[in-house]
């Protein structure tokens, strides 16, 4: 009885005690419900300076890249149908299958989208690539060129925007090491296992131009099993930075959104001890692809999980306690 009252006073106010006195499925405290109950995978969320949330949304309903709009960040979110943000593809994709959109606003104040486009040249892999625009729902114009597309490596995916606390800006994406593996969960857990590195190339003003070399922030481990993929950084108020991943394979149980931390913006980074968000939680079904954003003074992050639909759209708020991180659904 003492520890049910605990557990109520603390959701009565807000007050969360550390995860030694609490486990971590005990600080879930409201539905598991998609916030966007149709097929959206790998949303990549932002809020506009006029306070509207967007999300976007890898290819479907004939769409390259799907925009829903939410009034706010764990309300309902509404597709607008009518749009595809990048309805020209760039010449090096086929102009289908783009993955993983992610949209920020650039310090030249340009609006500039970076995704995952089949390749034209070889369509087993996509590499990254940029398109601009003026507003925030598009229409995106893409780059003659990839951002990043190493195919000899695997190509590359899961791109996703950071800005540091000093205005640098940077990408941060992942080489698509296990589709050149050999064989396995998403060919990648038969010998030799290829590595899937996690890269942070800095940009200019305008969120396209390179900085130098891209820097390797973060590799697979055995406990990964085929692959890290989907970064998405964000730094804390005292200074911590949030490396968002999910490992395991998309299209099985293990998929999940996993964490690593340091204290530095090109790592080392310091790996959790167990995902954040993982298969069986509640109704939850191989989520993954998260993108993490401020919510006020707090860590927001939005994945997807499996749905009827396909992969569905959810959001969550999140507790950092040192360098843990806890999620509240």
């Amino acid at each position: 009885m003492k520890l049910l009252s605990i557990l109520a006073a603390a959701a009565l106010s807000f007050i969360f005690v550390s995860a030694s006195a609490i486990p971590v499925q005990s600080l879930r405290t409201a539905s598991d419900d998609p916030v966007f109950d149709d097929n959206f995978a790998d949303p990549g969320i932002f809020q506009d300076e006029d306070g509207t949330w967007y999300a976007f949304g890898t290819a479907a309903k004939n769409k390259q890249v799907q925009v829903a709009t939410g009034e706010s960040f764990d309300g309902q979110w509404n597709l607008l149908g009518d749009i595809d943000a990048l309805p020209h593809s760039a010449a090096w994709t086929t102009g289908r299958h783009t993955w993983a959109p992610d949209v920020r606003r650039a310090r030249n104040g340009k609006y500039v989208m970076y995704y995952s486009g089949e390749v034209a040249e070889d369509s087993a892999h996509h590499c990254i690539g940029a398109a601009v625009a003026d507003a925030v729902t598009g229409p995106y114009i893409p780059e003659e060129e990839p951002f990043a597309c190493d195919l000899s490596a695997g190509g590359s995916i899961d791109a996703s925007g950071f800005e540091d606390e000093d205005g640098k800006q940077y990408v941060l994406y992942k080489i698509d090491g296990n589709s050149v593996g050999n064989g396995g969960s998403c060919s990648n857990t038969k010998q030799p296992i290829v590595p899937t590195p996690i890269m942070l190339q800095e940009v200019e003003e305008d969120g396209v131009t390179k900085v130098g070399e891209p820097v390797e922030i973060f590799n697979r481990s055995d406990e990964d099993g085929p692959l890290v993929e989907a970064p998405s950084l964000l730094r804390t108020d005292n200074g911590l930075y949030i490396l968002f991943f999910s490992s395991g394979c998309y299209l099985e149980p293990s998929y999940n959104v996993n964490y690593a931390t340091s204290t530095s913006l090109k790592g080392p980074f310091q790996r959790a001890q167990r995902p954040i968000i993982k298969s069986g939680e509640y109704t939850l079904q191989a989520p993954g692809g998260a993108t993490a954003v401020h919510v006020g003074d707090k860590v927001g992050i939005a994945f997807h999980a499996d749905c009827q639909q396909g992969r569905c759209m959810h959001t969550s708020h999140t507790v950092v306690d040192g360098r843990e991180v806890r999620v509240l659904m």
